[in-house]
């Protein structure tokens, strides 16, 4: 579903963090809501890092995390750990670099996550984030509009069935800081040389920033 929602692009915008991270060839990795384990798998197959850390709530999509990390015969790099992205259990500065992809909008307290982050990556390291986001052009955004309130819930309907989760997204969108606000809020949290991404006419966004 969310392949079929992004037209197949959220592979392409996943491959791209990772190459924003490439240059810092970090070798331990942070994936905050790292659901299934998707990014953290593509992490090691774009960056080959020594090791892969990935936490997520959701102690269900874990276990079928865990299971396609065994599949890929990684379970000495990649470690999934269940755990609150507004607390995490690591010490200061463990990480050489961190990625989310679609998460932040989830957080109940998006400072205090972001401060987390900060806290955890080391001097000279790169936080990654990939998000949703809206269009700013008028004519486009109506046409997102129309796609994320018409389109994706009639699918979600008939292939993910969840509609709940579906009719929920773009509100989640809508309530979650982009653009400029959001570089200005990882600034807030501690980041420096924030650089924005987008993608898709801007449905999506990347924030790269240094620490």
């Amino acid at each position: 579903m969310n392949g079929l929602m992004s037209l197949y692009q959220d592979r392409y915008w996943r491959r791209e963090t990772l190459r924003s991270l490439k240059d810092l060839h970090p070798q331990r990795l942070l994936d905050i809501a790292t659901g299934t384990a998707d990014l953290a798998i593509n992490a090691y197959e774009e960056l080959e890092p020594k090791e892969i850390i990935g936490v997520d709530l959701s102690e269900n999509m874990l276990k079928m995390g865990r299971k396609k990390v065994e599949a890929k015969n990684l379970l000495n790099v990649i470690t999934l750990k269940q755990g609150d992205s507004l607390n995490l259990e690591f010490d200061d500065a463990s990480f050489d670099a961190i990625t989310v992809a679609f998460g932040v909008r989830n957080f109940a307290d998006l400072q205090k996550g972001l401060s987390e982050m900060n806290r955890v990556l080391k001097e000279g390291g790169r936080a990654a984030i990939l998000e949703l986001s809206e269009p700013t052009n008028p004519l486009i955004k109506l046409g997102y509009k129309i796609y994320t309130r018409g389109f994706i819930p009639v699918m979600a309907k008939l292939v993910a069935k969840d509609l709940r989760a579906y009719e929920y997204l773009p509100e989640s969108i809508a309530a979650c800081p982009q653009g400029e606000r959001m570089a200005s809020l990882l600034r807030q949290c501690g980041f420096s040389s924030v650089k924005v991404r987008t993608f898709m006419f801007g449905a999506c966004s990347l924030y790269v920033a240094n620490k």
